[in-house]
């Protein structure tokens, strides 16, 4: 009779299979336990890491605090920035009490000279209207819209165009290279009229071009004629278009301040236009020959119609002050009289001296007044005849 031990290892370790399930079982604990540790391990080094870093950036804070005077001196092109304008601006000698900057060396002083350029660049500048429209006489004001070339043999500066009697209002930049560069362009220009022979009147509506900043040292622009023209088709309405040219002239600003003996080159394109002929002729010259003629038809009236023939004067006389306040309503205030003014004048003698001659019937004595009446036929129609001449010639 066999007895079991009542002892649980001993049962455990008498069996070769749990025992072998009992090693087991420790392997797997022990894999475990070291997986866990690795992982632990894994863990906290980036924490060991980050930790110099974390204390490291105090100490930057605290040096930066303790030494704020210390901040990196600025570096020469920051120094640069404080003097602004051209080129030549920035190496200026100064006297000995400051004051403007000058050039020794170089044709020209002024400051905004830039003799280390190497001589001005030979800029060619093209030209072509496209377009004119409302021009305003009484203003002197037109709108324009053109193409301005700019070509040159060696690379040009920077070119700003500046337009001195208007304002750009669309601009478009066709081609910009060094040699050449092309603009589309529409502003409104002002243009002071000339009007001493209006009706017969020759306007010259002008477009001036000043190159801003860059004076005659560096930029020497000349007029390209082979590229000056207008558009196939250009018209205005109501004038015709006469001629067209285009000029440079070297332009002087009063001294501005000491040195300032810069030239600037301005470019002008003059379009020359001219009134009709046929319309000046008969709306301003035929009104005013009818009003003197049918003043002059009183002079063959009968004597008894004294009160018709006043009537044939002084009306035409209060038609003329019309007709000329018409005129001068469709142009601006001068200081000087022009062609129609003159006309005016003349027939303003004129109806005057017929106005005299019928009232002196009433002052001589009646038995006068055959004679008076003769001498008026005779000698006043040959007076009015010279005096419109006069003023239609003069």
């Amino acid at each position: 009779m066999k007895f079991r031990s009542s002892n649980p290892v001993s049962r455990i370790l008498s069996s070769p299979l749990q025992l072998l399930s009992l090693l087991v079982v420790f392997l797997l604990g022990g894999y475990v336990f070291a997986s866990r540790v690795s992982q632990a391990q894994t863990r906290a080094a980036p924490v060991n890491k980050t930790a110099p870093v974390v204390a490291a950036a105090p100490a930057v804070a605290a040096s930066a605090s303790a030494s704020p005077q210390l901040a990196p001196p600025p570096k020469a092109e920051e120094k640069q920035e404080e003097t602004k304008g051209p080129k030549g601006l920035s190496y200026a000698e100064l006297g000995p009490k400051g004051g403007v900057p000058y050039h020794t060396e170089g044709p020209y002083k002024s400051p905004f000279a830039d003799p280390r350029y190497g001589g001005p660049a030979q800029v060619k500048v093209g030209f072509l209207m496209t377009r004119l429209r409302n021009y305003n006489i009484i203003e002197g004001s037109f709108d324009a819209e053109f193409y301005l070339t700019y070509t040159s043999e060696k690379p040009m500066p920077e070119l700003d165009p500046d337009f001195t009697n208007g304002k750009i209002e669309d601009k478009e930049v066709v081609a910009d290279t060094p040699t050449f560069k092309m603009f589309h362009m529409r502003g409104t220009f002002s243009a002071m009229p000339d009007l001493r022979e209006y009706p017969f009147d020759k306007q010259d509506l002008e477009i001036e071009i000043e190159e801003n900043g860059n004076g005659n040292d560096v930029v020497n622009l000349i007029p390209d004629q082979a590229h000056t023209n207008l558009d196939a088709g250009f018209n205005i309405p109501g004038w015709l278009i006469e001629d067209f040219e285009a000029r440079i002239l070297n332009h002087a600003y009063p001294d501005r301040f000491d040195n300032d003996d810069l030239y600037y080159g301005r470019y002008h394109f003059i379009l020359g236009i001219r009134r009709f002929a046929t319309s000046a002729i008969f709306s301003v010259y035929v009104p005013a020959f009818v009003i003197v003629l049918i003043s002059l038809t009183g002079l063959w009236l009968p004597r008894e119609e004294l009160e018709v023939r006043s009537n044939a004067s002084s009306p035409m006389l209060a038609a003329a002050v019309i007709f000329h306040f018409t005129l001068t309503q469709s142009l601006p205030a001068t200081a000087y009289l022009t062609r129609a003014d003159k006309l005016m004048l003349g027939v303003y003698i004129c109806l005057l001296m017929n106005i005299f001659a019928t009232w002196a019937w009433f002052v001589f004595d009646p038995k006068h007044i055959p004679l008076l009446f003769k001498l008026g036929k005779w000698i006043i129609p040959p007076v009015t005849a010279v005096v419109m001449a006069a003023v239609c010639l003069l």
